[in-house]
């Protein structure tokens, strides 16, 4: 128990420290490719993958462990990843994202976090559990890319690493543009930790290692996954509830972590700051917890799980999951903040 608390605990911190000094926000990525018609953020998501999926296979390669895809839940996955894409939205942030804006000192935020927990463990173990299990039954097959066309995974991975460096090249060839910022007040280790804007892209990189580094710290325990956050969510609230500790695992130390590395990073950077949200920031963040909560259980993962994790894995799960995900945070976008926008500019003309 104390090595998996340990190293469950450090890797979360790990990803909470470089999510939160990188600001690296999937639903505000998602958000911007339709909004701002900017994908930098999903290139960086790209990035991540890429990075997880080189490491994770060679781990493989190597006997570090052994991992196996599974069967492919088309409609669940469908259905479940498009409401949890809506509910981030809502929520003003992922799961991860949910949980290291916790960290920051968003109130909104730790409510968003608070009905995600209540609702995906009613999905997992409570009175909609049978419902999950049913709507996850029916399957189409493999869930492995690679076992489905019957080839060698390195046939998928290498090609994806291709692509995604060249869109990398492709996007620092482009022009920056120059951010005007106040003059460093730190210097050092401390100005790139604490005050440096940094570069999406190193960001990606580096949370693709700290993926990484998880499944074999994650196997150790008998836990063979990598990053997870709903599950081990609803299992903080199992726990609180029940006392039993046969529902604390790995990834319970990993999302408690993000927290905690959050937290140190907002509090060194000077950016934590306790902020209490309006009625109707509590109203819409409630809402959005819960359509995380009921769209992860169904999908068999959020937007780390899925979307990060099992596209990496590069199963079929993981990527319509993705693209079904995004959908999701597109039409939640549109009426959220596109349809109001050109109703004020109706109004104004």
């Amino acid at each position: 128990m104390l090595q998996m608390a340990i190293t469950g605990i450090i890797c979360g911190a790990l990803l909470g420290f470089v999510m939160q000094r990188g600001r690296f926000c999937l639903t505000g990525g998602f958000r911007d490719m339709f909004i701002a018609k900017d994908n930098r953020m999903f290139y960086a998501l790209l990035v991540a993958i890429a990075v997880q999926a080189v490491g994770v296979f060679l781990l493989i390669e190597f006997n570090v462990f052994a991992y196996t895809a599974g069967q492919f839940t088309l409609w669940a996955t469908i259905i479940g990843a498009f409401i949890f894409g809506i509910g981030i939205i809502l929520a003003g942030g992922c799961a991860t994202g949910t949980w290291y804006r916790a960290g920051e000192g968003l109130i909104g935020s730790w409510i968003a976090l608070a009905f995600y927990m209540l609702m995906a463990a009613i999905m997992k173990s409570g009175p909609l559990a049978q419902f999950t299990v049913d709507a996850r039954t029916p399957v189409v097959g493999t869930d492995s890319i690679a076992a489905t066309f019957g080839i060698n995974i390195w046939f998928l991975v290498i090609p994806f690493v291709a692509l995604v460096a060249f869109i990398v090249y492709r996007e620092l060839k482009k022009p920056r543009v120059k951010i005007p910022s106040l003059k460093p007040k730190k210097t050092g280790l401390a100005h790139i930790l604490f005050e440096k804007r940094w570069n999406p892209f190193v960001t990606a990189t580096l949370i693709g290692l700290i993926a990484t580094l998880a499944w074999p710290l994650s196997a150790m325990s008998g836990r063979i996954f990598g990053l997870g956050i709903t599950t081990p969510s609803a299992n903080i609230l199992q726990f609180l509830v029940t006392g039993n500790l046969d529902i604390i695992n790995w990834g319970v130390f990993l999302v408690l972590g993000i927290f905690f590395g959050s937290y140190f990073a907002a509090k060194m950077s000077g950016e934590f700051r306790l902020r209490t949200p309006d009625t109707k920031t509590v109203v819409r963040s409630s809402s959005g917890g819960l359509l995380m909560g009921f769209g992860a259980s169904l999908a068999g993962g959020c937007s780390i799980g899925n979307g990060l994790v099992m596209t990496s894995m590069m199963t079929w799960s993981g990527w319509v999951a993705l693209l079904f995900m995004i959908l999701g945070t597109w039409t939640a976008s549109y009426f959220v903040f596109v349809r109001p926008a050109k109703a004020r500019a109706a109004t104004r003309s």
